[in-house]
Parts: structure tokens; sequence; C-alpha cells
């Protein structure tokens, strides 16, 4: 009897060793803000817009991390994240899981990743050149993450490897269904001291065989209370594509970049930021954006857009922040404009964020 006793006690000490060597992890951000937009309404001139919206700097959202140490440097990883609407409690968009991954890795040999998941340009945007130290964008005024090519890609397979400052991605996803999934691209990334750079490039293949390719540039320097970032980045889109306007949609969270009939050929954008942490709860952003792109067949030749946002973040704590933004839009060169005729727009955000 007392063998007995014994060998359960251990069969379940080990067990709880093992359990204990997983762990899942519940986070998320619940972000509400009230935003003021002018020239929103479909009359030149006229259209103010108040609204509470979920997120002015960071997309609500809840996620679940899951790691299990599966021993010798290998662990089992997984993601699941989903986005909400804060301000009503819906969903955020079609596909309920922004983010749903599997995958291994090894201290040796990194990581490998299979899923819905983020894609190489938006990686090295948030990881190398975020356009604000304390959050990677303002999610309610987000231009360069408008040519990031929809931010994420279903049924990708990714490698991620690291050597001292060197980081490199390699992603693929296969052209399944209707969509336009297929996918091919890679990022290459250099962390020294103060100073990071890097670049990635994406390809995605339509169902029709149309191609949209996406390359960016960019650095940073980040030293005590300063943060400075620079940036350039392009979208190209075969003529007869559909997504030169799907792709950019998010420019200023509107799509109003978008080109009548997709016939956008080329987008460029330079960018560029400052950060200034002023006291110990308060930082003071500013970031300046250009864009120009060329068309295949409506209008003229050319169009110009230029964004600029300045942000106060004060932090009640590490978890809980409030922040006031405000933003101007003007486009040029007569053809792109907003939906009463006018090309320009004043907007501002306050709200309130809690991450946890």
């Amino acid at each position: 009897m007392k063998k007995a006793t014994l060998i359960l006690s251990l069969l379940a000490a080990s067990t709880s060793a093992a359990w204990a060597q997983s762990s899942v992890t519940m986070y998320g951000i619940v972000d509400v803000g009230v935003r003021y937009l002018s020239n929103s309404g479909t009359v030149p001139g006229t259209g103010a817009l108040w609204q509470v919206v979920p997120g002015g700097m960071s997309q609500s959202r809840l996620g679940f991390n899951i790691t299990e140490d599966l021993g010798g440097g290998l662990k089992a990883i997984a993601n699941l994240e989903h986005r909400l609407n804060s301000d009503t409690g819906t969903v955020a968009a079609a596909d309920f899981w922004r983010q749903s991954w599997v995958g291994l890795q090894s201290a040796d040999f990194g990581r490998i990743t299979v899923g819905r998941q983020y894609n190489v340009l938006f990686d090295i945007y948030t990881s190398t050149y975020a356009s604000f130290k304390y959050s990677p964008y303002i999610e309610a005024y987000k231009p360069e993450i408008g040519l990031s090519m929809g931010a994420r890609q279903d049924n990708m397979v990714k490698y991620m490897g690291e050597m001292g400052g060197l980081r490199g991605e390699l992603q693929v996803s296969a052209g399944e269904g209707t969509g336009p999934n297929k996918s091919m691209g890679g990022l290459l990334r250099y962390q020294m001291g103060d100073f990071a750079l890097g670049g990635a490039y994406l390809e995605v293949t339509e169902v029709n065989g149309k191609k949209a390719t996406g390359g960016t540039f960019g650095g940073a320097w980040s030293s005590g209370p300063w943060y400075v970032n620079a940036s350039w980045a392009t979208n190209k889109f075969d003529a007869g594509g559909i997504l030169g306007g799907a792709y950019t949609a998010g420019l200023i969270g509107s799509g109003v970049l978008n080109a009548a009939a997709n016939d956008v050929k080329q987008r460029d954008m330079y960018a560029a930021g400052l950060t200034y942490q002023l006291t110990t709860q308060l930082n003071l952003g500013g970031h300046y954006w250009h864009a120009d792109q060329t068309h295949y067949v409506v209008g003229p030749a050319t169009s110009k857009a230029d964004y600029f946002a300045a942000v106060a973040d004060f932090a009640f704590s590490k978890r809980t922040d409030a922040y006031a933004e405000v933003d101007y839009t003007t486009f040029s060169d007569g053809y792109v404009k907003l939906a009463n005729s006018a090309t320009h727009r004043y907007g501002a955000t306050v709200g309130l964020r809690h991450r946890f």
C-alpha cells in the first residue's frame, strides 16, 4: 500500500512538472477615443464629424500566447488574436482571428510559424522604425500602414533567424481558393547600439496572375529621451489588378487616396518622425509623411498627398495612458479628393488606453 501511494505521488509530481512547462498568457488592449474630422460629408465644404472610435492609438484586441517547453532549447509556440470594436463590442473585421498561427522556436536555429500572421512589411515597420516610440503607429491615422499591403497574409509559412544584432525573415503563402493569398518576401534588420536599420520586400500574386509588390527601407535612432526615425516605402501594381485599392484602403483610415478603378501604377511614401520623453510620464511626438502616386488611365499622370500628426501621451501607469492627437491631410495635383471634393482635412482624437 505504501509503495502504491509513493508511485502515485511520484506520478502526480511528474505530471505537475510537465504541465508547469507549458503556459497560456492572455493579453489585450482596450482603447476608446473621441475623434473629430472635418470635410466628412458629401457636400463641398461641409461635413464635420464627431464620433467615438474603437481605438485612437491602438486597435482594441484580445489575444492568447501559448508556449510549451519541449526541452533541449526547443519550444512549441502559438498565437490567437481577436480584434474588436470597443465602442460597440462588435467584431472589427470579417476574420475573427486576425492572427492564428502555430510554430516551433529553437534557441539555435530560429523559429518557424504557420498560419495567418503579420507580413514582413509590417514586421519591419513596427520593429525597426515605428512612427512613435510609445506606440508603433496611430490607429486612427496611419498612412504608413497603408503601404504594408494588408499587414497580414493567410496560409503563411514564416521563418525568422537571429545572429547577434542581425535578424532575417522569409515568408511564403500558398495561393489557395479565390483569395489573392500567394506571396513571397523577406526582411533584413540590423541593430547596433542606439541605431537600427532594415528593409523588406513582398510580392503578392492575384488569382488572375497580376502582381502587387511592396518594398521599404528605413532606420531609427533612440537615445535617452530622444527617438528619431525615417523611412521610404513603395507599392507597385500590375494594370488590371484588384489590389490597387484593397491593399491601400487604410492609408489614412478612410481610403481617400485610393484611385478610381484601381488604376494606381506606383505609390511611394517618404516619412520622418521625432519623439521626445519630456517627463517620466509625458511623451511628445510628431510625424510627417509625403506620398506620390502614378496612374494608368484616370486623371493626371501623378497625384500627391501630405500628412502630419502630433501626439501627446500621458502614462498614468505602465498599463494605462491617456493621449491627445491632431492631424492634417492635404491632396494636390487635382486628382485625389475627399467625398465632398475637398482637398484637405483636419482631425483630432483624445482617448484612454489600457493594456493588460
